[in-house]
């Protein structure tokens, strides 16, 4: 039973897969830890203009301090994505623009307006990259409970550095790869397995989750292209919120069925998986029934670790 339905190893139900009030309360406390991490940087750069600032004796002076220029247009509100396209008159005139709109009329507080108008703009920086944390945080668990199977068994791997884009040799003291790791790649048994995350799959032309591949690392853009190459094909769902549960599962319901689709137009079936963290009942009882028929080859639910460490065992014996 266990072979042929690796999902009945964790999950006896449909019950087993809906998360659970105390899984949500511990994901949405993860979820504010680490905007608190990413959102320190900002912190100490708020400080560190302060204190420049602070020797001006009026806003125009500012445009005096060279070192906080990019802060200044930061504050006027330009996004790092946006300065790339504005020309040495745009930046002069966006931050002669805060000056005179807000911090002349602050008076002899132009300083803390300032360091607001600075935070502001980074806060919507965070807030962006905090959209998909769910996600990423989501990944990460993935990771590292595939890492310990690999480490378990005494399987060697590599990994795919997301800044160097050079493949790593893993070591057994490999502590918080997962921040930086964007595919891993191990060989057991004369079998090489290339997992990976996030891409657009060419034939699909949507982006995977995850993607488990049959092919060595130095392989993977060829084999890439090649529907046959592919072992398994995933959808995580990250985001915590109750709320927007339904709504999650929908978007992958969708993903999955249009995956399955593209190989079986090549008569192809390689496995398909869900992960999710927010999973309510309709939704446990939908992906059970699809785990039973066959639909899906296997599910967990991303708030329990010993669903996510089954599961992760499951890729790494594929």
């Amino acid at each position: 039973m266990a072979k042929n339905k690796p999902h009945r190893k964790h999950l006896s139900g449909s019950a087993d897969l809906v998360t659970t009030y105390e899984e949500v309360r511990a994901g949405f406390v993860s979820l504010a830890l680490e905007k608190n991490r990413r959102a320190t940087p900002f912190v100490e750069q708020a400080r560190s203009l302060k204190a420049a600032a602070s020797q001006a004796e009026t806003p125009v002076d500012l445009l005096n301090i060279e070192s906080i220029q990019p802060a200044l247009l930061t504050a006027s509100g330009v996004s790092d994505k946006a300065v790339n396209y504005l020309l040495p008159e745009n930046k002069t005139e966006a931050i002669q623009g805060l000056i005179a709109k807000y911090l002349e009329p602050a008076g002899s507080a132009f300083v803390e307006e300032l360091v607001f108008r600075f935070l502001l703009t980074r806060g919507d920086t965070l807030g962006g990259s905090m959209r998909n944390i769910g996600g990423v945080m989501g990944e990460r668990k993935l990771t590292r409970a595939t890492l310990a199977n690999l480490a378990l068994a005494k399987v060697p791997y590599q990994w795919l550095h997301s800044d160097s884009k050079e493949w790593i040799i893993g070591k057994d003291d490999d502590a918080d790869i997962e921040l930086y790791l964007t595919a891993l790649s191990w060989s057991f048994k004369d079998k090489t397995r290339t997992m990976i995350y996030n891409r657009t799959v060419p034939f699909i032309r949507k982006n995977i989750d995850l993607c488990l591949l049959d092919c060595k690392p130095q392989e993977l853009k060829t084999a890439f292209k090649i529907p046959a190459r592919y072992v398994a094909l995933g959808e995580l769902k990250g985001g915590i919120d109750p709320a927007g549960a339904d709504e999650h599962w929908k978007t992958a319901r969708t993903s999955l069925t249009r995956i399955r689709k593209a190989f079986s137009n090549k008569r192809l079936s390689p496995y398909i998986f869900f992960v999710g963290a927010a999973i309510e009942n309709s939704m446990a009882e939908e992906i059970w029934q699809q785990l039973e028929d066959g639909t899906l080859a296997n599910a967990a639910n991303l708030t329990n670790a010993d669903q996510v460490a089954s599961l992760c065992g499951w890729l790494c014996s594929l």
